[in-house]
């Protein structure tokens, strides 16, 4: 294949010779004539498009270990108005006292929406300031971002710099200053890979950090490590109610139910409440029903005030994003454990989706981005209640949750169960599985008849029995209260026979 030909650039014609003051003269393309008047030329002769002068001050040319932070240099975002809680994470963020010539590193890790960015805000506004100048707040969810947020630092100490500096070099003074000074607290916001925060950490000597991650099993140096959980149900309650009534008094009906529904995540309590305070006429019972009756439309949207972004159902929509690309199995094995109750999953269940090193890998990747809890000393899962219900929701602008791959996953849900089943339950030495797999059983049923409009399934409780966890632990005199079968249904055949 043969390149079109592009015509000959010509050469520009020399300028001709002009002649300047006292016969001084300039000659070739972009020259300049410059009479000095017999004397040294003490000045900047400069030439060429859109060129510029930046004339910095002596004090911008000292070196940043002479540069001190003058007041007023802090950038914390807004503080939360409603905060509860946390009073234990907060002591243990208070407990790592700062050491002359060490840098002090905590961390605050935990699923999405947790809470973590908003801890760091409010200890680092009502605790932090003590004794720390200046506080920087620097998102880090990219390099680039990283490195900005850096930048702006140096120009914060000597604006002169900004436009005589690029981003790279003002960034770099960053560090030099971080490393010569004491008493600062930077807040790492967001940390989606360590790698990215590492030459960071390693140039500083002294002051303090404070980073935010979903990722849960990478800061075993760290000072201080949190692991931040849902709030209690009391705490939940308290911030759903402060928002929903900060215009006056409302009917609060359903209100804790709806907490519970929502598994006492904050971000999700924050924003329902958002919404109903500014939908007057909405009790949190009547959400309940729209949220039954309507998820994938619930999720997806939020009061006014809430980011496209932030809503309920994009929360973890970049952690799976990130998450499908290092281990694809691993947003499948999400996707089939929705299906299950949300505590004490046998690991078992996930055993079928692949084989054991792959299914080890999907497991590991989970539960580094918290998406997962694992407990290693049950060999079981558990999932947070709401991450199930969204995993469960189809959305055909959601690539992690099509209609067909949902679908997928119950009917997987399905088979794992049916694989882990013992052949026979009225055998007392069956008994400790079906104690162990009955509330999935029912759970599965419920999701499907729930989610899917398909009838729900007779009970797994033996008769007689007030529920399935009475009916899989019978006394071994008393065969009458021995757990039956999961009765057929649309979701599970019969239990297969010996």
């Amino acid at each position: 294949m043969k390149w079109p030909l592009s015509k000959r650039r010509e050469k520009p014609k020399a300028a001709q010779p002009t002649a300047g003051p006292a016969g001084v003269g300039a000659s070739g393309e972009r020259s300049i004539a410059i009479d000095t008047g017999g004397g040294d030329f003490l000045g900047n002769a400069l030439t060429g498009d859109n060129t510029r002068v930046v004339q910095l001050p002596p004090e911008a040319l000292r070196p940043p270990s002479e540069v001190e932070a003058p007041p007023g240099l802090d950038d914390l975002p807004l503080r939360p108005g409603t905060f509860v809680g946390r009073t234990r994470e907060l002591q243990r963020l208070d407990a790592a006292l700062s050491v002359p010539g060490q840098v002090v590193v905590q961390a605050v890790h935990g699923l999405g929406g947790i809470g973590k960015s908003t801890l760091a805000a409010h200890w680092a506004a009502t605790r932090g300031a003590r004794g720390h100048a200046p506080i920087r707040w620097i998102n880090a969810d990219t390099p680039a971002d990283i490195e900005q947020g850096l930048a702006d630092l140096t120009t914060a100490l000597q604006p002169a710099l900004a436009h005589a500096l690029s981003v790279e070099k003002l960034a770099e003074r960053a560090l030099q200053w971080l490393a010569t000074h004491t008493g600062w607290l930077l807040i790492l916001d967001n940390v989606s890979n360590p790698a990215d925060i590492a030459p960071l950490l390693a140039r500083a000597t002294t002051g303090r950090f404070l980073i935010t991650s979903r990722l849960a099993t990478t800061w075993h140096q760290a000072t201080t490590v949190v692991r931040l959980d849902v709030l209690e149900p009391a705490e939940s309650l308290d911030l759903l109610t402060r928002i929903t009534t900060a215009a006056g008094p409302r009917n609060l009906d359903g209100a804790a139910e709806l907490c519970a529904e929502l598994g006492h995540l904050p971000l999700a309590v924050e924003q329902v409440a958002a919404y109903l305070a500014q939908n007057p006429l909405l009790t949190p019972r009547a959400y309940l029903d729209l949220l039954a009756r309507y998820p994938a439309t619930m999720y997806r949207h939020g009061a006014v005030t809430t980011q496209a972004e932030r809503t309920i159902a994009r929360i973890w929509n970049i952690t799976l994003d990130r998450i499908a690309t290092l281990q694809p199995l691993a947003a499948d094995l999400l996707r089939t454990l929705a299906w299950y109750a949300p505590e004490n999953i046998p690991v078992t269940l996930a055993a079928p989706l692949a084989d054991p090193p792959t299914v080890s890998s999907a497991i590991g990747v989970l539960s580094a981005y918290s998406m997962i809890t694992p407990d290693p000393g049950t060999d079981t899962l558990a999932v947070h209640r709401l991450v199930q219900a969204v995993a469960r929701t189809p959305d055909h602008d959601d690539l992690h949750r099509t209609p067909q791959g949902i679908a997928q996953a119950r009917e997987q849900a399905t088979a794992n169960l049916l694989t882990a089943l013992p052949a026979t339950w009225n055998t007392p030495a069956t008994w400790p599985t079906w104690r162990t797999l009955l509330p999935h059983i029912d759970a599965l049923a419920d999701h499907t008849a729930q989610d899917t409009g398909a009838p729900r399934p007779a009970s797994s409780a033996a008769p007689g029995t007030s529920s399935p966890a009475k009916a899989c632990s019978p006394a071994p005199s008393d065969t009458s209260n021995t757990p039956s079968p999961p009765a057929n249904g649309s979701w599970a055949p019969a239990t297969p026979t010996p």
